[in-house]
């Protein structure tokens, strides 16, 4: 499995193993203490930019001292794999980080942009992986009226969860069964989502979005949360996406026969 970033990062911003500063030491040349960024993540790319342009400056910045590492967020995979093998190729600094939105709500992710991060080495930080306060047991059925009037991302809290496409008849139903489960686990529903967002190997952590003391330490009690195989699967299936193209039609039984000639083959699942 291609390395990515550790949960110590994360934590205490620990080093990944194996890499180094321009200078080997662990230390980029002429950094002070507290004086560099971490781990900063290029917000999105702008679709005009060159990444060629966008990854020489990222590394220019990792050379100098002012950042660690790099992250990435908001990026098409193409995009992101073209920047990763660049940097490869040229000995530049690489990304080790993707902010992603991914939750029960949001998980057409699955499709390219998690595959890729195990694939190259980037270790995924979910953002919104409570649809947006959604997936906190907060709303029902009767959220879904008026919306017409909600529909504002500079109004109420509701109003940027409708304005998001989040607060729709399948959003809640994925959130009845995320409360469902909550109760069947002795967990908060927020819990329950948190920690399903951890059962995927490409994740290191979640985005933690708490206003308060009282939500963090509700959503750090996602760690202590274990759900059994039925609970996943019921997850699982209220919130799949559909498949695209290639997989829609390379997973076939036509297809598949075409492959391999009949032979049962174990293909390799990245989720």
């Amino acid at each position: 499995m291609p390395p990515r970033l550790p949960r110590d990062l994360v934590k205490a911003g620990a080093r990944p193993r194996g890499h180094r500063a321009p200078d080997g030491r662990g230390t980029p040349p002429g950094s002070l203490p507290g004086s560099s960024v971490r781990v900063p993540a290029l917000h999105g790319w702008d679709g005009t930019t060159p990444h060629e342009e966008i990854v020489r400056g990222l590394d220019d910045l990792v050379r100098a001292g002012k950042v660690g590492y790099i992250g990435i967020s908001n990026t098409p995979a193409w995009r992101i794999s073209a920047m990763q093998t660049l940097a490869e190729l040229r000995g530049w600094t690489p990304l080790i980080a993707l902010q992603i939105e991914y939750s029960l709500i949001q998980r057409t992710v699955e499709h390219e942009l998690m595959p890729m991060a195990r694939e190259m080495g980037l270790g995924v930080l979910p953002w919104s992986a409570l649809g947006g306060g959604l997936l906190t047991g907060k709303y029902s059925r009767a959220d879904l009226a008026g919306q017409e009037e909600q529909n504002s991302a500079s109004g109420s809290r509701k109003g940027v969860i409708a304005a998001s496409g989040q607060l729709t008849e399948r959003g809640v139903t994925i959130a009845e069964t995320v409360k469902e489960i909550a109760g069947e686990v002795d967990a908060s529903p927020a819990q329950v989502a948190l920690a399903w967002t951890l059962l995927n190997p490409a994740v290191v952590s979640p985005v933690l979005g708490a206003r308060t003391a009282r939500q963090l330490e509700d959503n750090l009690g996602a760690l202590d949360v274990v759900l059994g195989e039925e609970h996943i699967q019921r997850l699982d299936a209220v919130s799949r996406p559909e498949p695209l193209f290639p997989t829609a039609f390379i997973s076939t039984p036509m297809v598949r026969d075409l492959m391999f000639g009949g032979a049962r083959v174990p293909t390799r699942h990245h989720h």
